[in-house]
């Protein structure tokens, strides 16, 4: 429990929020499962970005094609950030969740997440970051990014591998079955 409190600390949560995983793919396994195989159904969206490692696109390419769901895709600009317009034009699409790293593993971009959550939110879509590049290196607070689902992985913090966890709204954790 003292782990839990200080990854909750870390992150700028409640520890009732946070649940360990083997890693960050895991959390966002969980969050596709769970909340995707839930909530999700024929001609339902749910929005990436071109940044996106490939633990934050199987998943959702895996419960889209189960659920009859597509999946949306934000480009990038020329100097590899993201097309904020284009991703204000997809948000009008109506996605159900946007599924966005906070800083690409390939590129180094970092994503205006808090941004990225407003607009996201105001679309009527929830927000999943995922933090394992980020988390090791920022200062993070999920309240003030306003995301709904933040994963982070231990080995990207200099930590032992087969240790990740998921931040997720409490009322969030509370709707979704077991994983």
């Amino acid at each position: 429990e003292r782990a839990r409190h200080t990854v909750a600390r870390r992150v700028g949560a409640e520890p009732r929020e946070v649940i360990f995983t083997r890693n960050a793919t895991e959390a966002i396994n969980l969050v596709a499962s769970s909340w995707g195989r839930a909530n999700l159904g024929p001609g339902d969206r749910v929005l990436l970005t071109e940044l996106e490692h490939h633990s934050n696109i199987v998943p959702w390419y895996l419960i889209a094609r189960e659920r009859g769901a597509e999946l949306d895709w934000a480009p990038l600009t020329d100097d590899g950030r993201l097309d904020m317009d284009a991703f204000r034009s997809l948000l009008e699409r109506g996605p159900k969740l946007v599924g966005v790293a906070h800083v690409s593993n390939v590129l180094g971009t970092l994503n205006p997440i808090a941004e990225v959550a407003r607009m996201a939110h105001d679309a009527g879509a929830l927000v999943l970051v995922d933090g394992a590049q980020a988390a090791p290196k920022l200062p993070l607070d999920v309240g003030e990014l306003g995301v709904d689902f933040y994963a982070v992985t231990a080995h990207k913090a200099y930590g032992p591998t087969g240790v990740g966890a998921l931040w997720a709204r409490r009322e969030l954790l509370q709707e979704m079955p077991p994983f």
